[in-house]
């Protein structure tokens, strides 16, 4: 428990960094669901959304006006970002050699909206389970194939799981939160020395 979050060990003792040129940003496009989505952003994404949709293709565009923005997943008990007919995310794009990239970040990197993206993607293999009603919250790790390149990279550059979703977290959660975590792995990985 870290201020009355519980966290994985794995999410402690995980090395970690995305290799979009191996992986494709694949993440985007595969699935059962959409992005999950906090309660605030699915207002933000109502809100910003004439500002993204002219980076989307027609296929994404039609998705979203048949279904809107976000859809509810009884399998995940939670919204999300509505999805293409093909089970890609509805905000997703495409570059010139067939990368997926989120449409939102990309607005965003523009400086045209001020919104980066849903934090479940930013934060992205750690998954956030939450029961409001009684103030649960769990942090886990969600081990995925596709991550294979990225868990390679993250070991080849020995980057730490939670230094790689450093501001991720802290947006979600702030910087005491991200200080005690970063201090935990720190310990955790000295027991794991000894």
């Amino acid at each position: 428990m870290i201020n009355n979050i519980l966290v994985s060990d794995e999410i402690l003792e995980k090395k970690f960094c995305c290799n979009l040129a191996a992986c494709k940003g694949v993440c985007c496009v595969e699935g059962d669901y959409g992005a999950p989505l906090e309660p605030e952003e699915r207002e933000i994404l109502k809100a910003i959304y004439d500002k993204v949709e002219p980076g989307l293709d027609d296929v994404s565009r039609d998705a979203i006006d048949a279904n809107g923005v976000e859809q509810y997943f009884p399998g995940m008990n939670d919204y999300g970002t509505t999805l293409r007919p093909d089970g890609a995310c509805a905000f997703v794009t495409f570059d010139e050699s067939g990368m997926a990239l989120c449409g939102i970040e990309k607005k965003y990197n523009e400086g045209i909206i001020d919104f980066k993206k849903p934090l479940s993607c930013e934060l992205y293999p750690i998954r956030v389970n939450r029961d409001r009603e009684v103030g649960f919250t769990a942090l886990n790790y969600d081990e995925w194939e596709i991550c294979t390149p990225a868990i390679m990279n993250g070991e080849k550059l020995g980057l730490p799981l939670v230094a790689f979703a450093k501001e991720a977290l802290i947006r979600g959660f702030g910087e005491e939160f991200y200080n005690a975590l970063e201090a935990a792995q720190e310990f955790y990985n000295e027991k794991e020395k000894q």
